[in-house]
């Protein structure tokens, strides 16, 4: 099968609207009611970073497919702009979901959410307060925020927390954000320090993002309390989690730790042996989309072909 698209959509969410790019299955009837699966990027990412391969993917496979940027970033609204607020991205994705069950052409019963890095965090949080989900794929997913901000050094985290009381500061007295870099070198003003975490988000941006990779620095005060992994054990929809070993931004052993907590067999964990970036390109995204195509078309109501092998599995 083959997919139509994109075409760029809007959606309201609080204050603004949200923008995305939505892929239909080539050749379907109005008649019959499509699956969806919402796809939303990580920390300060942008759709344009990635998301339309995996979109494409799902849409060949039958599944319309929603990617959409937070309000703030990319072409999405909201003022003032690189402001990264965690309830908001949360209603923003609760936005899309009501958004998806109320066209037409879609099949309210069959929403599916697919987040990676910190959208793994939200879709975990989402899919423990909505019960109606069809389906709930988590990769590489932030659990922890208190691990991941552990990874910073301590120059690092002197930097950024200086600039987040200031840009704090700032905005109750109306001032423009004072932002921070989302990825740099160790010892930096960044969010993320670790030796793969520049290069590789430079990479996704170069594939045709926007992101100016900077957000508000205020995010620091509040990013180590949030802990989306706490809430894996209420999740009842069938949910595919995937875990980067070792994952140097979204600490694994943080995350396996809440998976093993929650015991919730609604929670298939799919541990690789690739990084927090790897798994956007190459051979590592060939394996995943595949599985997760899969994973997508069995709880979807679709017929799937034949369950790809693992990596491990497929290695002579």
């Amino acid at each position: 099968m083959t997919a139509s698209g994109p075409t760029t959509i809007t959606f309201p969410s609080g204050d603004a609207e949200c923008v995305g790019d939505l892929w239909l299955p080539a050749g379907t009837s109005p008649e019959q009611p499509l699956p969806i699966v919402i796809l939303g990027h990580g920390l300060g990412a942008t759709r344009g970073m990635g998301l339309g391969r995996y979109a494409e993917r799902f849409a060949q496979a039958g599944i319309a497919a929603l990617a959409f940027d937070y309000r703030h970033f990319g072409d999405s609204g909201g003022e003032p702009r690189q402001l990264l607020s965690i309830p908001r991205q949360r209603e923003d994705w609760q936005s899309a979901i009501a958004w998806a069950r109320s066209h037409a052409a879609i099949d309210p019963g069959r929403v599916a959410i697919w987040g990676s890095s910190f959208g793994g965090g939200h879709v975990l949080w989402v899919a423990a307060r909505d019960h109606s989900l069809a389906a709930v794929i988590a990769q590489c997913p932030f659990t922890d925020g208190l691990a991941s901000s552990m990874t910073l050094g301590p120059k690092s985290t002197v930097k950024v927390t200086s600039a987040a009381i200031a840009d704090q500061l700032g905005a109750l007295l109306g001032r423009p954000p004072r932002t921070v870099a989302l990825a740099g070198p160790a010892g930096s003003a960044a969010l993320m320090t670790a030796p793969d975490a520049l290069p590789g988000y430079e990479r996704l941006n170069e594939e045709g993002g926007d992101a100016t990779g900077e957000v508000a620095a205020r995010i620091a005060l509040t990013l180590s309390l949030d802990r989306p992994g706490r809430g894996a054990g209420r999740i009842e929809s069938p949910t595919l989690a995937i875990v980067c070993e070792p994952d140097t931004v979204a600490p694994d052993r943080a995350t396996l730790r809440h998976l093993q907590r929650a015991a919730n067999p609604a929670i298939e964990v799919r541990q690789v042996p690739w990084g927090h970036f790897d798994i956007y390109f190459g051979e590592p995204f060939e394996q995943l989309v595949a599985e997760q195509t899969h994973f997508l078309q069995v709880h979807l109501g679709l017929t799937p072909g034949p369950a790809p092998l693992a990596a491990e599995e497929a290695t002579p």
